[in-house]
């Protein structure tokens, strides 16, 4: 049956300064064009090949996907860019420093702004500075689902279309399907697959630049699951 790999983006410039991220778009650190390459040679190493393949519109994302493809010798798999893997939208606290905002608001608080299931974040605004909605790469979308702030639930929701429209199909019909997102996109995608429960999916960690690699059997089920470079 079909494989399914799921890449986390390589470390950003804002996962080394330690800024929530969310919609900004980020580009990858040095470190990150590394840890994207060695995610590439691990695929190649592994045999993985691939039918299609399916990334964010974000920059850190499309570039990891590309390496990867490229270091695999796969650059010419169709791929799709949709705003349904970005990563979770932090709302307010976008750009903002993870440990002064700990300061400001006390750690208790901010673990449950990052890591609650269901808890959203200060939401941001149309009017304020940094709204998606006057973002071009999302002008033809209905302003009213932009969001201004996501947990992992709302993600989720997001994210499940995508899945039950054009990955779940790929995958049934046997093809190899490759997805380099972000951590809290493909935590959601993981949560569903996986079936894990809502307490549960807080304490996944998806490692930066690590593929994981799912099979499935006729019904997707999960069959098997192997992290590379472990």
């Amino acid at each position: 049956m079909a494989k399914l790999v799921l890449i986390r983006h390589g470390q950003s410039q804002w996962n080394l300064s330690n800024q929530f991220t969310g919609w900004v778009d980020v580009d990858l650190s040095k470190n990150g064009v590394k840890q994207a390459i060695n995610a590439g040679k691990l695929v190649d190493k592994a045999g993985l090949k691939f039918d299609y393949a399916f990334t964010s519109v974000l920059t850190r994302a499309i570039r990891t996907l590309h390496y990867v493809l490229y270091y695999s010798h796969q650059l010419w798999v169709p791929e799709m860019k949709t705003w349904r893997l970005n990563e979770r939208h932090y709302g307010r606290l976008q750009g903002l420093n993870k440990h002064k905002t700990a300061e400001k608001y006390g750690a208790e608080q901010v673990h449950i702004w990052r890591r609650s299931y269901d808890t959203l974040p200060p939401l941001m605004k149309p009017g304020d500075k940094g709204s998606a909605v006057h973002d071009r790469r999302y002008k033809y979308l209905d302003p009213n689902i932009i969001p201004g702030g996501e947990n992992l639930k709302v993600t989720l929701k997001r994210v499940m279309p995508l899945w039950e429209d054009q990955i779940a199909p790929k995958l049934l019909d046997g093809k190899n399907v490759v997805v380099a997102a972000h951590g809290n996109s493909l935590r959601a995608l993981t949560k569903y697959i996986e079936r894990i429960s809502d307490d549960d999916i807080m304490n996944l960690e998806m490692g930066l630049g690590q593929p994981v690699v799912y099979d499935f059997d006729d019904k997707l089920h999960v069959t098997n699951k192997v992290k590379l470079g472990k």
